[in-house]
């Protein structure tokens, strides 16, 4: 998730703006990134990978409180899967900035910034360029 936030434009490359730090004990987030090349302010990740199961509120007040020990003020909170509406109603009332990007919207991202995406085939399709004869019989 880490370069696929790297790859939307935020905090440079990615050797220098982001680190994945999601394990045991990672308190929480997932991965962290600056949101300019300077690194003026963090934003932290936190990524679900579910299938089955819809996102609710009480896994992002537990991110808004991970944010919190952090001291953190913006954070993305990204899942395969998607948002009850509780979630999203909650994560719009905060004080401190949480975007949600449910699986749709990350999918979506996946293919416009081309991260995690390989292209199958190409189509070339050709027309004849009449300008080319135009600007030929023109200096005869």
């Amino acid at each position: 998730m880490v370069k696929l936030i790297t790859a939307m434009g935020y905090g440079g490359t990615l050797a220098d703006a982001g680190k994945a730090i999601g394990k045991s004990g990672d308190g929480g987030v997932d991965g962290v990134i600056k949101e300019d090349r300077l690194g003026l302010e963090q934003i932290y990740i936190q990524a679900k990978r579910w299938d089955d199961a819809s996102v609710g509120r009480p896994e992002i007040q537990k991110f808004v409180a991970a944010l919190l020990g952090k001291r953190a003020r913006k954070g993305i909170f990204l899942t395969t899967s998607t948002f009850t509406k509780d979630a999203r109603e909650y994560a719009s009332s905060l004080e401190t900035k949480v975007i949600l990007i449910d699986g749709t919207e990350l999918a979506s991202f996946m293919f416009d910034f081309e991260v995690g995406i390989s292209t199958e085939s190409t189509y070339v399709v050709k027309r004849v360029d009449n300008d080319f004869f135009e600007d030929d019989a023109a200096s005869q």
